[in-house]
């Protein structure tokens, strides 16, 4: 099925969304097998399919970006993996000790690499893609979020525009999508007319859409950008995966230990946290929530169908795979051998065999009941 005919199909539509969080993509990564696994064996085709044959629309940000375009290339999910545990070391190049003051790690690698398998001429507006695709940066030269997409009806999607956003290079969004402050340098694309100025892109996870579930959303629903999607549980599927949280992780914390230098390394991770617990928030209201870890102590997981929503009836169905990186987190899935601090981090690439077994034990919550109707 090409992108136009996904676009123009009749409803159930399928959504999945992938969130920041570095090398920990790597347990997105597990889940999204089992994931393959479960609709291999659920719709018992003549060829095995990949997940860009059944989502109809994709969405990541930063390392979810890189996740996301390549599944809407349509890559396996053991091909990703392949590219994470052999090339992921890779991606963190350390900086020269002077850069340090500014990143952690150079980018010239990550830019070689994602040129080698994206393709460097490969556009936004590609035909190998083969979902709807977006993508969350920051830019910020505008200091606004930009959540890209190939949806070719949108907007700045025009292809009379001279800034047609489907001219960029895909690696180029996708590198965009990662650039976390203090960990990579910005950025810059230049848009439309070569002689104007470029704008400086950072990291998508810096803005609310580090989960970007219900962003995704409003794109494929809003009369603004053109798809106008039908609503309704037995309509529309969202399957949302986070990269761990990892609540309580600075317990022992005193105010004096609250430096500059602590400060630059730990915000980047706690606005992550509070983006993607608030795009989770929104689903569990608007949608109907069949499965996901409890949000807090006050307000529970929210799949409590007798709990009073404004929202009635649902606008989707919704189901949210993720794990808690803290010690009595990573216990209540089975792994006492885990250390947090090997998985809490975004650059634990010494460590990417725990953060495996991380994905594979969140893995074990799918099911096939959350994609029934869907099938």
């Amino acid at each position: 099925m090409t992108l136009q005919q996904k676009i123009e199909a009749t409803p159930p539509k399928k959504i999945l969304t992938l969130d920041g969080g570095g090398i920990r993509g790597i347990i997105t990564i597990e889940i999204l097998k089992e994931i393959e696994t479960l609709l291999r064996s659920s719709l018992n085709q003549n060829e095995p399919i990949v997940l860009a044959d059944y989502f109809d629309y994709i969405s990541g940000t930063s390392t979810g970006a890189i996740i996301a375009a390549c599944l809407s290339l349509g890559w396996p999910v053991d091909k990703i993996r392949d590219f994470y545990i052999h090339r992921g070391a890779k991606m963190f190049d350390k900086a020269s000790f002077l850069k340090r003051f500014k990143y952690s790690y150079e980018d010239e690698e990550l830019k070689q690499i994602l040129q080698q398998e994206f393709g460097k001429n490969t556009t936004l507006g590609s035909a190998d893609l083969r979902t709807l695709l977006m993508m969350v940066m920051r830019n910020a030269t505008t200091d606004s979020p930009w959540p890209v997409s190939n949806n070719p009806k949108a907007k700045y999607n025009d292809r009379q525009r001279d800034d047609c956003n489907l001219d960029l290079p895909l690696w180029q969004l996708v590198r965009a999508s990662t650039a976390a402050p203090t960990f990579f340098p910005p950025e810059k694309i230049t848009l439309g007319d070569k002689d104007k100025y470029p704008f400086v892109f950072v990291d998508g996870s810096i803005t609310m859409y580090n989960n970007p579930s219900f962003q995704t959303f409003l794109m494929a629903t809003l009369d603004a950008y053109k798809l106008n999607w039908e609503t309704g549980a037995d309509k529309l599927l969202i399957i949302s995966l986070g990269t761990g949280t990892c609540s309580g992780a600075n317990k022992d914390l005193s105010p004096s230990d609250m430096n500059l230098l602590y400060n630059a390394k730990s915000l980047p991770s706690a606005l992550m946290n509070a983006a993607l617990n608030e795009q989770d928030i929104l689903c569990r209201s608007f949608g109907k929530c069949l499965y996901g870890n409890e949000l807090d102590r006050e307000i529970g997981d929210l799949t409590d169908q007798t709990v009073h929503f404004p929202v009635h009836p649902k606008l989707f169905t919704y189901v949210r795979y993720n794990a808690e990186l803290s010690r009595s987190g990573l216990d209540k899935i089975e792994l006492p051998n885990v250390n947090p601090k090997h998985v809490q981090m975004l650059d634990s690439v010494d460590y990417m065999v725990e953060l495996q077994q991380v994905g594979q034990a969140v893995a074990k919550g799918v099911h096939r009941e959350h994609f029934h109707g869907f099938l």
